[in-house]
């Protein structure tokens, strides 16, 4: 299997899997870049992936269901247009017959958001939507720290060289966050320049590694020492729970 990038909207990426003519997609917001990726390969959309319900990665969904009649595979709970898979947390599905996925609850971001996890290819990879960004994590729009919490610590348990495809391109914006919590970090520096590197050439961040995200993004390290410390500098008071540490982050990067 063959994983490459759409471009949409200003920042978002759609993921291409894609084997022997077929191809599944990852998060279509716009309808068109698969159009035209249809038009240029002559291959056959299989199935779609939904990690959440939010419209940039929804906005394509019914207008490929409807022309070309392929499976769609998202949350449960009947609130998104054209998933024809509802799934559950912990529930496994095929995607392009050979490449058995997990679907995995990663709350925080939105309260249906999953994931998708597979390690039937050569190397583990995973769909991480809008929860778990190249250095750093999404907006808590519908969940809470604890969730977010609970979505880095299921993040953590996966084999250290899974492939981490997220939804957006915001990796440069993450990482100067990054630096701001932990300014001796070296590996913090050491990604900056290499993603400075490749986004000169206009070449997407991504994939990140479950094994980079550790060494580097502060919402996965909320329980390193120099990341509580950083929290309550910046929030000037004593914080004893590890959500405490997450939210204040979070809302320091919001606020960034």
């Amino acid at each position: 299997m063959k994983i490459n990038h759409l471009n949409a909207f200003s920042d978002n990426y759609i993921w291409i899997m894609a084997s022997k003519g077929e191809f599944a997609v990852v998060d279509p917001g716009d309808a068109s870049p698969i159009h035209e990726y249809i038009k240029n390969t002559g291959f056959h959309l299989k199935e779609i992936l939904i990690t959440h319900h939010h419209w940039d990665h929804t906005g394509g969904l019914e207008e490929l269901i409807s022309e070309y009649k392929c499976s769609a595979y998202g949350p449960s709970g009947g609130h998104i247009k054209g998933i024809t898979n509802h799934l559950e947390d912990n529930e496994t599905f095929h995607i392009l017959g050979d490449y058995k996925f997990t679907a995995f609850s990663a709350p925080g971001h939105t309260n249906d958001q999953l994931s998708y996890f597979c390690k039937t290819t050569s190397q583990p990879i995973l769909f991480s939507g809008d929860t778990l960004f190249y250095g750093g994590c999404g907006r808590l729009f519908e969940g809470t720290p604890k969730d977010m919490l609970f979505s880095m610590d299921r993040y953590k348990k996966l084999p250290l060289n899974t492939l981490i495809y997220c939804g957006h391109e915001y990796t440069e914006s993450n990482l100067k966050f990054a630096n701001a919590v932990e300014p001796n970090n070296q590996e913090i520096l050491k990604a900056i320049e290499e993603v400075k590197e490749t986004r000169s050439q206009n070449k997407p961040s991504l994939p990140s590694l479950i094994d980079t995200e550790l060494k580097i993004n502060p919402f996965m390290r909320c329980r390193e020492l120099t990341v509580i410390q950083a929290a309550e500098k910046y929030s000037n008071r004593k914080l004893n729970e590890t959500a405490e540490v997450l939210g204040i982050i979070r809302n320091w990067k919001d606020n960034f």
